[in-house]
């Protein structure tokens, strides 16, 4: 009985044609388990599982290290390497070229400025300033251009706080104040709607040069001020990068300015001013980044520590360009006469601004060799404890 049960049993040896057989006692399954089911189901699960197989396993199974593979699989995949457990954007890939850019731009903005000088404002060159006050509602175009019929050219119109009064700048004229008040009376009155003047002021060109020269002065101070605190808050190289970023900005804008000659007045100056607060704190966010990931990641070059942390404040350069950006278009499409130039200013200082701080400010101190130990906290030498060694003379003898 028992033999005839040993000669039915199938052949369950390795070599036999049973997908099961017996190894050491357990039977193990060359195929999927059958439960019942759809079978196309199960070959789809077992081909899911094939894909789902990890790049460490896969690299394994070819004889690769996981973490060599990881990298050459990041870079095939656009440009994108991995540092550690986190991947990021190779920024300073890109430092060279970038540097010949920026290089350009400073040598063109700096030529425009000796060949064409700045185009300035009466705020600058002393004019006429006139408050003028109108019956009823008016356009400021129509306000120019009856000025232009009256031999006022270079008018400058800009609205006091409603639409019937108005402020009305001109370039200098005769020093004869009567005079001047008849003429620019009769010019300002309009068809129907007459304007009184309460107010006029002549401003010399000594006083527009006083206030050229105060300006020069608050620009080069508010640079100053803000490397010294980048080299107190953080590190002197950063601080050297911090303010050629700085000094970029301003100098582009400027040379746009200078290049196209559009008109340059303390408006425009505002803007400058506040784009060098905004360009710093945007500095500052990757400053703070690169000084926390220099103490914590090990095992890093420099390159690859500042790549990481311009990766990790991208997100927040994008979020704040792009909310800043909405604010300066709708000044400069909607804001009217009196905050163009001020919305256009501050817009190309605005990506000149983004760019210098994720190029400028972070390679150069890269290449004054920015490394960790700028950023470790060393013990002074009166600090440190002295190692002290005693032998005890009678401890040998016997």
């Amino acid at each position: 009985m028992s033999n005839n049960n040993q000669n039915d049993q199938p052949n369950n040896t390795p070599g036999g044609s049973h997908p099961d057989y017996i190894e050491g006692g357990r039977r193990r399954r060359r195929g999927p388990r059958r439960d019942g089911k759809n079978n196309s189901s199960n070959r789809s699960a077992v081909s899911e599982s094939t894909d789902l197989t990890t790049s460490e396993d896969l690299a394994a199974s070819n004889g690769f290290d996981a973490d060599v593979y990881e990298d050459e699989a990041a870079l095939a995949e656009g440009g994108i390497k991995a540092v550690g457990s986190k991947r990021i954007i190779p920024f300073m890939k890109l430092e060279k070229p970038m540097a010949i850019f920026s290089i350009l731009m400073v040598l063109i903005s700096i030529g425009a400025l000796f060949i064409n000088g700045l185009n300035l404002g009466l705020d600058f060159t002393g004019g006429v300033s006139a408050d003028v006050k109108y019956e009823n509602p008016v356009e400021q175009t129509e306000v120019i251009q009856s000025l232009e019929k009256s031999g006022f050219d270079d008018a400058v119109v800009q609205y006091l706080g409603g639409t019937t009064e108005l402020l009305v700048r001109l370039p200098p004229q005769s020093d004869n104040v009567a005079g001047l008040n008849e003429s620019l009376g009769k010019a300002l009155d309009l068809p129907g709607n007459n304007a009184e003047i309460s107010n006029v002021n002549i401003i010399g060109s000594q006083v527009g040069s006083e206030v050229y020269l105060s300006s020069l002065i608050a620009i080069v101070t508010a640079l100053g001020m803000m490397m010294l605190y980048v080299a107190v808050r953080f590190q002197f190289k950063l601080a050297v990068g911090a303010l050629l970023a700085l000094v970029h900005d301003a100098v582009v804008t400027l040379g746009v300015f200078a290049l196209f000659q559009f008109p340059f007045d303390l408006t425009v100056l505002a803007a400058i001013l506040a784009l060098i607060g905004y360009s710093l704190n945007d500095t500052i966010v990757v400053f703070d980044r690169i000084r926390e990931n220099f103490r914590r990641v090990r095992d890093a070059s420099p390159r690859q520590i500042i790549d990481l942390s311009l990766t990790e404040t991208l997100r927040r350069t994008i979020m704040t360009v792009s909310t800043v950006l909405v604010v300066v278009l709708a000044m400069l499409f909607l804001g009217g006469a009196g905050l163009y130039w001020f919305s256009f200013a501050f817009f190309i200082g605005l990506i000149a601004g983004t760019y210098s701080s994720t190029y400028i400010s972070s390679s150069i101190p890269l290449a004054l060799g920015l490394s960790r130990d700028d950023f470790v906290v060393k013990v002074k030498p009166e600090f440190q404890e002295e190692v002290v060694s005693f032998n005890d003379p009678k401890a040998f003898e016997d």
